[in-house]
């Protein structure tokens, strides 16, 4: 009787969770490691797995956008995070958010009903033999991280930041409006601002006290996850063109009665719409000033934090230097590295990367040759990102259409070729031959 094939996964983040997932679809029986509930890193709190630190937000659900591409490459590709986060969606406007605690329970559920995957709840402390998957994320210490070192060199850090998240309840709501910018329905919690409270509230924030960097400068931190101080201090202006600007918002006044200087947004982050997300309002003010600084928001003078903004540092991989285009380690076939740590940046962008790795690595251990997903495809464009990166400093990335393959005679007109590369895009992932299509 035939042995049914083997291997480990380590870290039950999104990546891992897809990547074990991915693998079981394809026959191969899984030991995933996650080192929760015994021990947990700094950002997180529950004990559930594919836990979502930061935002609750996906991003973008549109095709003309590459994250939204993206997501629609893995539905087709079968995937286990985005038939989760489809199943506990909350409304906002045209991006595809989640009921947090209801996303991460769902796919716990998913992997502890799977009989092909052994849940094994311990820490990993060096770099195991293969077949395996390190997906342990950015948040990766400690003796793991010491054996990676020690395998690959040093490297390399920045810092991350998270958004409070508030009681719906706590808010003002003679204050707060609903509505999404563009017409795109009244999912939003908006909080409009006058231009004397928007400079007296900017004001505060740069002065506000926060939490030391321990010798790191602000160009370590991540520019997609800038903490609002930080960005403050860019100009007076930043924030008012940036994550508060008040555009595409209709008739919206502030409390002059006049169109607002400026507008703060908070988006669902639970099913029950019991708890709001200040949208793009990472932060590392010390929790005191959090209260002061965002009581000075209109709505928000009562309100309550279930969760303060918080920082911690990531850390990845120089990529280019060690993985193949299937985030196989070059110079150890057989162990691949899946999700932040090797570089890609976002939610989707580290399933992605598990599913990725888990097909390459399934497809190995079952004796069929490789799939590449080319860099016509989002998926495809984001692993060659990672492994082929040949410029200055390679820093994390978000999926984008810059990475991928361009089209000859393309409209200039950007909507309509970015509508024409995601059409392509999903035409070749389903013109996958069949043994290709682990969904089937």
């Amino acid at each position: 009787m035939k042995t049914q094939p083997c291997a480990s996964v380590i870290g039950a983040g999104l990546a891992g969770c897809e990547a074990a997932h991915t693998l079981s679809k394809m026959g191969i029986r899984v030991r995933l490691y996650e080192m929760k509930p015994e021990k947990r890193s700094p950002a997180h709190k529950s004990d559930e797995l594919c836990e979502l630190v930061c935002s609750n937000s996906l991003r973008s659900d549109k095709l003309e956008n590459a994250v939204g591409l993206l997501k629609q490459e893995l539905r087709e590709l079968g995937s286990l995070v985005m038939e989760c986060a489809d199943a506990t969606r909350v409304p906002a406007g045209g991006a595809l958010a989640v009921d947090r605690e209801g996303f991460s329970k769902t796919v716990t559920r998913r992997i502890m009903d799977d009989p092909n995957i052994e849940l094994i709840s311990r820490e990993v402390e060096e770099v195991p033999d293969a077949p395996v998957i390190i997906a342990t994320g950015p948040l990766t210490e400690g003796a793991l991280m010491q054996s990676i070192e020690a395998l690959l060199g040093e490297s390399l850090h920045f810092f991350d930041a998270a958004a409070p998240i508030v009681t719906l309840e706590s808010l003002d709501m003679s204050k707060v409006k609903r509505a999404s910018r563009y017409d795109r329905g009244s999912d939003y919690l908006n909080c409009p601002m006058t231009m004397l409270e928007y400079y007296n509230f900017v004001r505060a924030l740069t002065t506000a006290e926060t939490v030391p960097l321990h010798g790191f400068e602000d160009k370590s931190v991540f520019e997609g996850c800038m903490p609002v101080e930080v960005m403050a201090r860019r100009g007076d202006q930043t924030l008012a063109f940036g994550p508060m600007k008040p555009v595409g918002l209709g008739g919206l006044t502030a409390s002059d009665g006049k169109k607002p200087y400026a507008v703060v947004q908070l988006r669902q982050d639970n099913a029950e719409g019991t708890l709001y997300n200040m949208v793009g309002f990472q932060t590392n003010l010390r929790f005191p000033e959090q209260r002061r600084v965002f009581g000075m928001i209109p709505g928000l003078e009562r309100a309550e934090f279930v969760r303060y903004g918080v920082m911690h540092r990531n850390s990845y991989l120089q990529s280019p230097r060690h993985l193949s285009s299937e985030y196989e380690l070059v110079s150890r076939p057989g162990v691949f590295f899946a999700g932040q740590i090797t570089g890609v940046e976002g939610y989707i962008e580290s399933a992605a990367s598990g599913l990725y790795a888990g097909l390459c690595l399934a497809r190995r251990l079952r004796g069929l040759a490789p799939v590449d997903f080319s860099r016509r495809t989002a998926i495809g464009a984001l692993a060659h990102y990672v492994s082929e990166y040949n410029g200055g400093s390679f820093q994390p990335m978000n999926v984008n259409f810059g990475i991928m393959q361009g089209i000859e005679n393309a409209p200039r007109d950007k909507m309509q070729r970015y509508a024409l590369i995601s059409e392509r895009a999903l035409e070749e992932i389903k013109n996958l031959t069949f043994e290709d299509r682990i969904w089937k």
